[in-house]
């Protein structure tokens, strides 16, 4: 898939205020400083359509872009930062599950991995939830640039290993960067045919 047009719609506090729409939504999440708005920068080829921030946590909406006139990229909520406070962390916690549990037009979820770290227990216990609640989801390993090729395949084999712990059969995982645009046409294409079989139907 060529990304020939991406542009910022809206953004809201509310699942139920996201745009009337039936075109397919796919969302984008992760920990605080995974790299996510710099991963949506490097896969539409726009460098300022996401904010990126040396700040962690700095997204606190629901963030509606259009591709191509004919799908979403939202950009969610990073979650897990701590510094939020306990309400703050509650309402973003909120905001996500109404958005990924309520919204009919979200296709499919991409959870963004730190290639660098250790299998983190607050993505685990993520993941577990998306599967209890039948959520479609794809991982993202992130800053695979930052890693040696041997470091890379050594961290993401003991990911695997600890989600075949949890999981018959293991989500479609891609490894990205966004310095060197590693991953962008395999989850471009992956996106692009969810959405020839939804245009089959």
């Amino acid at each position: 898939m060529e990304i020939l047009s991406a542009e910022f719609v809206i953004s809201n506090a509310e699942a139920s205020k996201c745009p009337d729409s039936n075109l397919p939504e796919y969302a984008f999440i992760g920990r605080s400083n995974v790299g996510k708005s710099s991963l949506i920068n490097m896969l539409t080829k726009r460098k300022g359509l996401a904010m990126t921030s040396a700040t962690p946590g700095k997204t606190m909406l629901i963030n509606h872009f259009i591709v191509n006139d004919n799908w979403y990229l939202v950009d969610l909520p990073g979650y897990g930062y701590a510094r939020r406070g306990k309400a703050g962390q509650e309402g973003i916690r909120t905001l996500i599950e109404d958005y990924i549990l309520e919204r009919e037009q979200m296709t499919n979820l991409f959870l963004l991995i730190d290639s660098r770290l250790e299998p983190q227990k607050i993505d685990l216990e993520f993941m577990e939830w998306l599967g209890e609640n039948g959520v479609p989801f794809a991982i993202i390993f992130t800053k695979a640039d930052k890693l040696t090729s041997g470091k890379l395949k050594d961290n993401i084999n003991r990911y695997i290993r600890k989600l075949r712990d949890q999981w018959e059969e293991l989500p479609p995982y891609f490894i990205s960067s966004s310095e060197n645009k590693l991953g962008r046409m395999d989850i471009l294409d992956y996106i692009e045919n969810i959405n020839n079989s939804i245009n089959r139907k």
